[in-house]
């Protein structure tokens, strides 16, 4: 699994101040065509891991967005109770959450949401709720 995180930031971001003790500003940026994603705190790279969105007949989102609520553990109403943990959702109903199914991730294979991996999905649900919903924005591009 490609992933990369900046270890360094770790404490301060997720304190969810800068070295300058301003509060950060977060963004995720979700790219479809390579199935990956990648955080930035005030225009530092964080981490970037890979994700599963729509496959074929159902659709991600393109868009800028910022989450609109978090659920530590959510689940789905439309597909069987499917449990959705550390959900981050910024779009009618559309969710960035952590899956079991991590030999998907890389390949588009969910309903539209955004699926991490489980300890990627928590520390992006723990930095999401340390730099704040309205801190954080969501950029997925084709």
């Amino acid at each position: 699994m490609n992933v990369r995180i900046r270890p360094l930031l770790i404490t301060s971001l997720l304190l969810g101040f800068t070295a300058d003790g301003a509060w950060a500003s977060m963004a995720v940026r979700i790219q479809l065509s390579l199935q990956n994603m990648t955080v930035t705190v005030d225009g530092t790279e964080f981490a970037t891991w890979p994700v599963s969105t729509a496959r074929k007949g159902y659709r991600t989102p393109v868009g800028i967005y910022h989450p609109y609520q978090l659920e530590r553990m959510h689940y789905s109403k439309l597909y069987d109770y499917t449990p959705m943990p550390y959900s981050i959702f910024f779009h009618a109903g559309y969710a960035v959450h952590g899956t079991t199914e991590v030999r998907n991730l890389g390949r588009p294979v969910s309903h539209g949401c955004v699926r991490l991996g489980p300890d990627d999905a928590r520390s992006l649900f723990q930095l999401v709720q340390s730099q704040g919903l309205q801190n954080t924005t969501i950029e997925i591009v084709e």
